[in-house]
């Protein structure tokens, strides 16, 4: 019996030492610090934490050039995850079978070849981006060579401090493309054009070229799509010339649309001053039987061709030599419109 109570004591001793009845050993590891406080802690935590989150789903507008059902290139404006090499980005959202994929709208495709890699770009202080592609860069359709230097171009210039683009391929220079051999200089630039129609120009060294956007439908989505147009050297006034060709209207079979009236016309010359162009036309440039009401479409059709015109900021329209116009959505024109700083939002 005694032998029995010795046992128990000791489980006892053993039990107490290990700290499973409050001993101090345990009190100390078991006790928080007395000067930490968890709610802090834990609020510290939570904005550490939505910090890092906001971070990584900041995004910027950026536009990306891509292929449509009629073959042209067209600007689409995405909000991309923002980033500090945003030009070798916006190249990789180029690349078929990339991240483009998910965002693509119907009817568009990828402008590069699928496992094309951008393995560096480089901005000289001209303003040239140096662009190195891997060798996957020349697995593309033949008829696509032109609109690829179209799209590189048009994409990665959208950033000021880019003018003009040179292509690498695995660090070699290319001075032609690698499947039909069009030519590649180092001026790579938009002066180069964009979708260009040559149709009916019959002596091309007695012309020179301005853009004009024109419109294109995919079902419910209409988007403007910038064409380059030649129009006659003795053609002196360009912001006319931009103008008319907008009235002629798209080329017959290439899929585009106008909502100019086919008897619109200027009643006199452009007025340029301070970046505004004021346009005076006559009646016909109402898109309805209602008065005064100036079709969406072609407003933003004048704004963004004239502002591809150096020095144009805003268009103003009167007509007859009044502007007491509205827009579709009733909205008084009584102010120039500018551009919007990107195309084919959904919105514009």
């Amino acid at each position: 019996m005694r032998r029995a109570w010795v046992v128990v004591t000791m489980f006892v001793f053993i039990l107490s030492g290990c700290g499973l009845f409050g001993g101090e050993k345990a009190t100390k590891e078991i006790d928080p610090p007395k000067d930490v406080t968890y709610i802090e802690d834990e609020k510290a935590l939570q904005e550490k934490e939505a910090a890092e989150k906001e971070q990584a789903t900041e995004t910027v507008q950026r536009e990306l050039y891509l292929i449509d059902k009629n073959g042209f290139v067209v600007p689409q404006t995405f909000a991309l995850p923002k980033t500090n090499a945003a030009a070798k980005q916006v190249l990789e959202y180029l690349v078929e079978n990339g991240p483009i994929s998910e965002l693509l709208p119907n009817g568009f495709r990828a402008v590069l070849p699928a496992d094309t890699q951008v393995l560096s770009v480089n901005l000289k202080q001209d303003g040239t981006l140096v662009i190195d592609f891997s060798k996957e860069f020349a697995n593309y359709r033949p008829e696509d060579e032109k609109r690829i230097l179209q799209a590189i171009t048009w994409t990665v210039t959208q950033f000021d401090n880019v003018k003009r683009v040179k292509i690498r391929m695995n660090g070699h220079d290319q001075n032609v493309m690698p499947v039909n051999g069009t030519p590649i200089s180092d001026e790579l630039s938009r002066d180069d054009g964009i979708n260009i129609e040559t149709n009916g120009v019959v002596d091309i060294t007695n012309t020179h070229p301005v853009i004009v956007y024109f419109l294109a439908q995919d079902g419910k989505q209409t988007y403007y799509v910038p064409v380059t147009r030649r129009v006659p050297n003795s053609e002196q006034d360009e912001l006319a010339a931009v103008v008319n060709e907008l009235i002629k209207g798209p080329s017959y079979g290439s899929g585009l649309l106008s909502d100019f009236q086919a008897d619109a016309k200027l009643l006199e010359a452009p007025k340029y001053e301070d970046g505004k162009v004021t346009l005076n036309f006559n009646e016909a440039i109402y898109g309805s039987a209602e008065k005064n009401v100036v079709s969406t479409h072609v407003l933003n059709c004048l704004v963004l061709s004239l502002t591809e015109q150096p020095g144009v900021e805003s268009v103003a329209i009167t007509v007859n030599g009044k502007a007491q116009l509205v827009d579709e959505s009733g909205k008084p024109l009584s102010e120039p419109v500018t551009r919007p700083q990107n195309v084919n939002t959904g919105s514009f």
